[in-house]
């Protein structure tokens, strides 16, 4: 199964808005056929929490002012190193590369 085009517009906004923000890496995955409940999984990540959390307020405006829509759900808000934004058809996950790329400590 292929994402609507509709998603495919969801995901461009939000990827375009992560790249004004400087985000290191943006993958979008199309999941159609693996999860139900959304098309296209957008992966962005960022150098540090404080650019995490621009991206993030980006990301969703875009969204508010392009597409009129709001997230159905936002989890990992607060002082954490990762944000999730549900928008339906678009699943955003933002989070801050050292974080996942931080050698293990001895």
């Amino acid at each position: 199964m292929v994402a609507t085009q509709q998603a495919i517009d969801l995901a461009t906004i939000a990827a375009h808005a992560a790249a004004d923000k400087l985000a290191t890496t943006i993958t979008g995955l199309g999941v159609s056929g693996q999860m139900p409940l959304t098309d296209i999984f957008l992966v962005v990540s960022a150098d540090n929490e404080r650019q995490v959390q621009a991206i993030v307020d980006a990301v969703g405006e875009a969204m508010r002012e392009q597409a009129q829509i709001k997230p159905l759900r936002r989890e990992g808000n607060g002082p954490g190193r990762w944000v999730l934004i549900d928008f339906g058809d678009v699943v955003v996950h933002v989070d801050a590369a050292s974080a996942t790329m931080a050698p293990a400590s001895t």
